[in-house]
């Protein structure tokens, strides 16, 4: 084999592998300058010099880098959001908001999840790091405002639900104690004394704020809050459908449960109709979300409504401002109601049950 051959097979393995804009001049046998002027449409280039560089960037598989482009340009129309998880019709719901909010602005939304864990929070940012004009961030798990000091210098930033609000960066919050506590008083109003909460992680703000509601209603009612009705839960359907499980065995079982999202409410739903429970004869059920799935479950969900869709959207347009607004205009940091909607999964309660044997 030649010298010759060698270094072309050199550059064209090198050349498979994310050419660079160099890489496609030089097979183009034209300058830097003249790739850029035929990628960004400026500047005048002689059509058999265009034809060429486009079929070399074709063949190439040759694909601007936003990073590189933004230098020139200022703005890569791309917006980053990170959250928690990806898992659920919450976040579909929440992602689906803000893309209906940003193609209409000309923007791509770049989505990542942090897994609720500050070191996959920082590699995020950091990957996505000048590839946006601005970030829509979601970190109800993460305490102390530390990995907030690390969001990048100088880039538009929206807090959704952080716990840590700054006057830093606009944020948007939830009300999420007032929308449990008017759960649990739903509850407590139609007859209901003994009521059982499957609670979200420790570690997230969102849950110990929706446990408070709860609390802060049973206190206000004079009704004691009785420990063994307190369940763990983690968001999911299935810690829903094991704390469903333990709560329908105790004695006395309650009459009711109040479940920290819907999620978790549809796997306690499950785990009750296994041991013979009726909803709502037997035992009320509620939730926190209002997923789009749960108006279609049988009996429906009672649940305290969240827009989701429309935190999207209002997420994305104080993100916007945020990239539009001039020096020194003052930063938003507003509160969603989240209102209850009484459906078919929750009644008065008709009698009081025994627990099931254990299976």
């Amino acid at each position: 084999m030649s010298r010759e051959q060698t270094r072309s097979e050199r550059r064209g393995a090198l050349l498979d592998h994310h050419p660079s804009i160099r890489q496609v001049a030089a097979a183009a046998g034209v300058s830097v300058a003249t790739i850029s002027r035929v990628l960004n449409g400026k500047g005048p280039v002689r059509a058999e010099t265009r034809e060429r560089v486009l079929a070399t960037v074709d063949r190439l598989g040759y694909v601007p880098h936003s990073a590189a482009r933004s230098l020139s340009t200022r703005r890569t129309r791309n917006v980053g959001v990170v959250l928690p998880d990806l898992h659920g019709e919450f976040f579909s719901e929440l992602i689906r908001g803000i893309d209906l909010a940003a193609r209409p602005a000309g923007y791509h939304v770049l989505v990542s999840g942090s897994h609720s864990d500050p070191g996959d929070l920082q590699e995020v940012l950091d990957a996505l790091h000048g590839r946006v004009d601005g970030l829509v961030v979601m970190t109800p798990g993460l305490g102390s405002g530390q990995p907030m000091a690390r969001l990048p210098a100088g880039l538009p930033v929206v807090l959704l639900n952080s716990d840590d609000p700054t006057a830093a960066h606009d944020s948007i919050r939830i009300d999420n104690r007032g929308g449990a506590r008017s759960a649990t008083e739903h509850l407590l109003e139609i007859g209901h004394r003994r009521i059982g909460m499957i609670c979200g992680p420790a570690d997230n703000s969102d849950a110990a704020e929706r446990l408070a509601g709860y609390r802060d209603a049973l206190t206000a009612r004079g009704v004691p809050l009785a420990l063994e009705l307190l369940m763990p839960g983690d968001f999911r359907e299935e810690s829903g459908y094991h704390a469903g499980a333990r709560l329908s065995k105790l004695v006395p079982p309650p009459t009711a449960i109040l479940a920290a999202n819907d999620t978790m409410a549809i796997g306690c739903l499950a785990a009750l109709r296994e041991r013979g429970l009726a909803v709502p004869e037997d035992m009320a059920l509620a939730g926190f979300d209002d997923i789009p799935i749960a108006r279609y479950l049988t009996p429906a969900l009672t649940s305290v409504r969240i827009a989701i869709a429309d935190l999207g959207a209002r997420a994305l347009e104080r993100l916007l401002e945020a990239i539009e607004r001039p020096a020194g205009r003052p930063r938003h940091h507003d509160v969603v109601a989240a209102t209850l909607v009484v459906r078919a999964s929750t009644a008065h309660p008709v009698h009081s049950i025994a627990a099931p044997s254990p299976s």
